[in-house]
């Protein structure tokens, strides 16, 4: 869509903003805003609660979602009522808290109040529509103005009183409100668009997890003769395969190092990768961004010293997840995994293997703690895993790196695609909002 620029323009005399249409304002929010305040200070009561406490995790694209927030008693709901915490219609909430710059705009039908985390925007109506103020929040003028002002590392903070220093441009009411209905038809496309591409990426690791079902289950010959595996989630397997337990697939099975493995932790980014459960992915290691380990130190470790070939598989907080140690952790180490040395098997067929939910039902069934799941290895030592001959191990790994790494190049282009409609999404957005385009003339188009 080629859209038109204004006929004439005049100088902001700011640097970041630079020419905005002439019969356009410029000024900061709070010069057409009612009022801007927060949510709750307080904590209320949500046990057993009734009525909806919206906080910034609740706030959507578009829309909040009232089905997973906290939920507040009916004493705690009239109190915050009292203290100017419920939102009106019409109003718009701004993250300020962790995510900063989430908006949305409140509609009719649900009743709640909000937490401290939330900016409530209340338009003067006669300057301000709600529509254009939300579309503006999400424009890089609005968003590169806040990045300046939000302090915090750890959690990430922006006060009322700098939002309230926030500039924009305002054009006539009117004119708002065909930007907005025309960005509200845009990005609607764009937003399908991007759900779409989320969808096969969906479709994508689905089927990725049914090829290397298929294949470490059931084998490449689809003419092999079945035998019953004697273990029901699993059923039949070609009738040459046997099933083993791991103690007996790899020649040692250990955990990491486990009295007080933060004291072999070297500040030396050179120094040997050290793994922890936090660095493993399926399949993949991220051992350039892993701690490190004097090498001396890991040198002291030796059982639990890293050899190219061995599989590290996720003890507490992903259970089960597994990857294959690369050669660039050769003599490195690890701590709160559990390490299988390689053996007389295929390393890559085995990391397959442990990855598909033959063995990850296993790891559910004995995995044990609320805040984090996590398993014992005298426990993991007797998962079954279905054995085929080397030489079959070897074609099975072949097969699905190759698989793979096409589901990979799916994913990664599809993920790209999303990248670029979200680029699109917000130029459009702030090309709009700053009247660097005018879409007057296609928002009465749609709207007759």
């Amino acid at each position: 869509m080629s859209l038109p620029a204004y006929c004439d323009y005049t100088d902001s005399g700011v640097d970041w903003l630079g020419e905005f249409p002439e019969h356009w304002s410029v000024t900061a929010i709070k010069h057409v805003c009612r009022e801007i305040t927060d949510g709750a200070h307080v904590s209320p009561e949500t046990e057993n609660g009734v009525q909806c406490f919206v906080s910034t995790k609740d706030v959507l694209d578009n829309a909040i979602d009232f089905d997973n927030c906290l939920r507040t008693s009916d004493a705690s709901y009239e109190y915050l009522l009292k203290t100017g915490c419920k939102p009106f219609v019409g109003d718009v909430l701004f993250s300020k808290d962790g995510t900063i710059g989430r908006t949305v705009v409140v509609g009719e039908g649900r009743e709640f109040v909000v937490a401290s985390s939330l900016i409530i925007i209340r338009p003067l109506p006669e300057r301000l529509d709600s529509g254009f103020l939300h579309h503006l929040c999400q424009s890089t003028l609005v968003q590169n103005q806040v990045e300046r002002f939000v302090r915090g590392a750890g959690l990430p903070r922006l006060s009322i009183t700098n939002l309230t220093k926030v500039v924009g441009c305002f054009p006539p009411l009117d004119e708002q409100k065909a930007i907005s209905s025309f960005l509200d038809l845009e990005t609607s496309k764009i937003d399908g668009l991007v759900s779409e591409q989320l969808r096969l990426i969906e479709l994508l690791k689905e089927k990725r997890q049914a090829v290397i079902s298929h294949a470490v289950t059931k084998g490449l010959n689809p003419n092999a003769p079945m035998k019953p595996s004697g273990i029901q989630c699993l059923g039949d397997l070609p009738q040459h395969w046997t099933m083993k337990r791991l103690k007996h697939v790899s020649p040692f099975i250990s955990v990491g190092i486990v009295v007080n493995p933060t004291t072999y932790v070297s500040e030396d980014q050179n120094d040997l990768p050290f793994i922890y459960g936090g660095d493993i992915r399926e399949g993949v290691i991220d051992w350039a961004n892993s701690r490190r380990i004097h090498r001396d130190a890991s040198g002291t470790q030796e059982k639990t010293r890293l050899e190219e070939g061995d599989l590290l598989v996720v003890r507490v907080g992903a259970p089960g997840v597994t990857a294959v140690v690369p050669i660039e952790c050769e003599g490195g180490n690890c701590a709160s995994v559990m390490l299988m040395r390689k053996g007389e098997f295929n390393s890559h067929w085995l990391c397959y293997a442990m990855n598909t939910r033959i063995v990850r039902f296993q790891v559910e069934i004995v995995e044990y703690g609320a805040a984090q799941k996590q398993f014992n290895i005298a426990h993991a030592v007797n998962f079954w895993v279905p054995v085929p001959d080397r030489s079959e191990q070897n074609k099975i790994a072949a097969y699905l790196d190759k698989r793979i790494g096409e589901f990979i190049q799916l994913q990664a282009e599809a993920e790209r695609a999303i990248e670029l409609l979200q680029e699109r999404r917000t130029a459009l957005i702030s090309a709009a909002v700053t009247g660097k385009i005018d879409v007057r003339e296609f928002a009465y188009q749609e709207t007759t």
